[in-house]
Parts: C-alpha cells; structure tokens; sequence
C-alpha cells in the first residue's frame, strides 16, 4: 500500500479484544444510543410542538439536539456494527466521510454553545429588548454562521488529511475513524499537518470559550445586581443547565483535540471519545429538562396529548 489511491480498507482496533467485555461494551453503547436518539428527538419535538418553547433559546437547543444526533450517530452505529458482527474493516471512503462528520458536528457544537451563551447574556442583562435582538431572522443567521464557520475552519485540514500516504499498516488504533489515529500510521511527513490540527484546535477551543466566559462574567455581574435572592436564584437557574453542558463538552474535549503530537498514547484519547460520543449526548437531554420547568410542562402536555389521542 503506498498511497491512498491503493488502500481500499482500514481495520479499527477498537476498544479491547476481550469477547465478554465486548459484550459489556455493546450493551452498554446500545442503551446510552437510544437513550441519546430519544431524548434528544423528545426534545426536538417539543420544541416543533410546543407553543411555549417558541423562543431563541429553544430554538438553539432544538439545533443543539439535531448537532448531538448526528454526532453520536456518526459514530456509535458503524462501532456497533463492528462489535456483533466482529467484521472491523472499514473502507477508505467511508472513513474518510467518518472523519469528516465527526469533526463537522463536533466543531459546530463549540460555535452553537457560544451563541447559545450569547443567548442567555442578552436574556438576563437586556430582558427589554430580548425579543427584538433574539428574533427569528437573527437565530437563523447566527446557526448558519456555526455551521460556515466550522466549514471554513475543518476544509483545509481535511483536504491534506486525504493527501496522507499510508505504506506499512492500515491499522487503526481507535473505534472510530480519528484523525489523530490516521496521522499515526501515515508514512507521510504530518509535521505540518499535525501543527495545523493544533493551531486550528487551540484556536476555536480558545475562542470559543474565552465568548462564553465573557458572556458569563456579564451575566454573573448582572446577576449580582438583583435586588433580592429569589431573582438572582431565578436567573442563574435559566443558565445552570447551559453551563453544566459546557463544562462537560469543554473539559472532555480538551484531552483530545489539544495535544502536543497525534503520536501520543491512543488510551486516553479513546476513553475520553467513548464519553463524547455516547455519554454526553445521552445526558445533555435529560441536564435539560431536569432542569427546566417550560419542557417538563411541555413533555406532560404532550403525553396527556397522546393519551387522550389514544383513547378517542
């Protein structure tokens, strides 16, 4: 195999060799699958249905829930697949499009968080003029602005990531098509392509997140100025579950996307992508709407809806 004209498969190593533990694995990523595709397809309905939850922020979330469905199927089902058949090759084409969507909705996530923070800094520090700022129009460019942004940004990586010659191994020390794995059995020189990954990495990490704090220290100072504890208990529970989202979705992400060289150890990399890509979909759902009283209402409306329904 000398380049990628030639190589037609990759085989993923996956997560462990052990039969019963693959088992314990396939069982474990069904549940936390369904649970990810329900609850977020729960959520989207709801806010397609639901009068009440017609607002900006419900809007972003809707968006925020469609990003984690396909994230999490870009990758659990072909992993599932691999482990009840035992068949672990995958074609060239098809991981090359593995890469590419992982990276495609993992990217916009970050985007649509920082506008999502955005949301909550105009709701809580211009509540007068929230409707007028956070309109229909608005919410539609400002999704559309993620998902350019991260096109502009994933393109000239992705293009030099198809350029890689590969010549010993078709090996892939990951579960999923990872581009760090790619990069370790190329027999190119991925110096370059390596330094962009970083640069492109630390800087949507860096600007993203320096957006939310910024939002959040407007937000906290604002907040401090209510006059009584029931308001400022009021307004920082509109934002709890926001930032439990993203102190997941950063601090996990962190261990894979900002490293110093594509050739470190694989362990920590797959653990943490196991949670990105199965546990965190599955609990953003239910961090949600725990924690907000609108969808609990909106979710008892809709049952007592479909009882009735069912009934008639």
């Amino acid at each position: 195999m000398r380049n990628h004209t030639t190589l037609t498969t990759f085989i993923l190593l996956g997560l462990t060799d052990d039969p019963q533990l693959q088992i314990l694995i396939f069982i474990f990523l069904l549940i936390t699958y369904m649970l990810s595709i329900t609850g977020n397809l729960t959520i989207i309905l709801l806010t397609l249905v639901d009068s009440h939850l017609k607002t900006a922020m419900y809007f972003f979330l809707q968006n925020f829930s469609f990003l984690e469905i396909s994230f999490t199927s870009a990758c659990i089902p072909s992993f599932l697949y691999s482990l009840s058949t035992g068949d672990r090759t995958i074609t060239y084409n098809a991981c090359a499009s593995q890469v590419f969507f992982i990276a495609l909705f993992g990217i916009t996530e970050f985007f649509l968080l920082t506008i999502m923070s955005y949301d909550r800094y105009v709701a809580i520090c211009k509540p007068l003029h929230y409707v007028s700022i956070m309109n229909d129009k608005v919410c539609k460019r400002l999704v559309f602005c993620c998902w350019m942004m991260t096109l502009l940004t994933l393109f000239p990586p992705f293009s030099l990531v198809l350029d890689l010659e590969f010549c010993d191994s078709n090996a892939l020390d990951h579960f999923v098509c990872d581009a760090n794995a790619i990069l370790n059995i190329s027999c190119s020189d991925t110096r370059f392509l390596e330094q962009l990954l970083i640069v492109c990495s630390v800087l949507i990490f860096i600007m993203t997140l320096l957006c939310v704090v910024l939002s959040y220290m407007y937000i906290i100072r604002t907040i401090l100025r209510f006059p009584s504890v029931q308001q400022r208990t009021k307004a920082f529970s509109t934002c709890s579950s926001h930032i439990i989202v993203i102190s997941i979705t950063y601090g996990s992400c962190i261990f894979i996307y900002v490293k110093p060289s594509a050739k470190d150890e694989m362990t920590i990399n797959k653990g943490v992508s196991v949670l990105t890509t199965s546990i965190s979909p599955m609990l953003n759902p239910f961090i949600y709407t725990l924690r907000n009283k609108q969808v609990k209402q909106a979710f008892n409306d809709l049952v007592k809806r479909i009882m009735l329904l069912s009934k008639n």
